[in-house]
Formats: C-alpha cells, sequence, structure tokens
C-alpha cells in the first residue's frame, strides 16, 4: 500500500512538473513566435483548456502529498514530505492569487485582439510560471529524497 502511494505521488508530481515545464519551455516560447493575432487566438485555448484540469491536479498532488506525510511520520525522511508538502501548498496559494486571476483574463481575450496591457500581464504570468515551476521542482526532489532516506 505505501509503494502504490508512494509510485502514485511521484507520477502525479512527475506529470505535472513535466506539463508545467513543458508551458514555459515549449509552448510559450513557440506562441511568442506567433503573430499578435495568432496569440490572440491561441493564449486563450491553452488558458482555458489547462485552466479546467489543473486545480484538480495541484489539489490531488497536494492530497497525496499529505498522505505521504502521514505514512511517512517518524521516518528519517518526514521533514522533507512535510517540506515539499509545504512547497506545493505555497505555490498552489500563489496560483490562486496571482496566476489564476491573469490567466482568466488571459482566457477571455478577444481573438482579433491582444492589448498592450494584456501582452504585459502574460509577460507577468510568465515570469511567475517560471517561479513556480523552479518551486514544484524543489517539492519533487524534496519528495525523492525523502522517499530515497
Amino acid at each position: 500500500m505505501i509503494l502504490a502511494l508512494t509510485i502514485l505521488t511521484t507520477l502525479c508530481l512527475g506529470l505535472m512538473i513535466g506539463t508545467e515545464f513543458s508551458v514555459s519551455v515549449f509552448i510559450n516560447p513557440i506562441l511568442r513566435r506567433l503573430d499578435i493575432p495568432g496569440q490572440a487566438r491561441a493564449i486563450p485555448l491553452f488558458a482555458r483548456r489547462l485552466g479546467a484540469a489543473m486545480p484538480f491536479w495541484y489539489a490531488a498532488s497536494l492530497l497525496l502529498l499529505i498522505g505521504e506525510a502521514i505514512v511517512y511520520r517518524h521516518e528519517s525522511g518526514d521533514v522533507l514530505v512535510i517540506a515539499a508538502g509545504t512547497i506545493w501548498a505555497a505555490v498552489i496559494i500563489l496560483t490562486i492569487v496571482i496566476l489564476v486571476p491573469i490567466a482568466n483574463r488571459m482566457a477571455q481575450l478577444n481573438s482579433d485582439a491582444f492589448p498592450q496591457e494584456a501582452q504585459r500581464e502574460y509577460d507577468k504570468w510568465d515570469r511567475l510560471h517560471r517561479f513556480r515551476v523552479a518551486a514544484l521542482v524543489a517539492a519533487m526532489i524534496c519528495h525523492l529524497v525523502a522517499i530515497q532516506i
């Protein structure tokens, strides 16, 4: 049972981080190469699609980390599992407070225009998203080291 939880947690976190990483490293740079009308059409599509799935995925990942914190309490890696969960929770808060409102505005863009203010917000979202990816990687490292100890 513990092994299944560890495998499921590792898969859930790894796939989430991989998806977020691909947005930062592959999708956003490609979107930037589109002309302005192309960006105005593509960005809302990604924002709506990812915005529909990510809340559940983030919550499931946090619940799995909480489950691991309970299972691994009093074990040698318990502090690292708690650190992973704490980082993950902080990322969720950052996401809800700052990134989701920006993404919601991007999802509502008119496909004919991408005003300067929206472009600045998208740039801000992209910078903060990179920080989010780094924090998620840190959480994953904590998780992986904890299960190896």
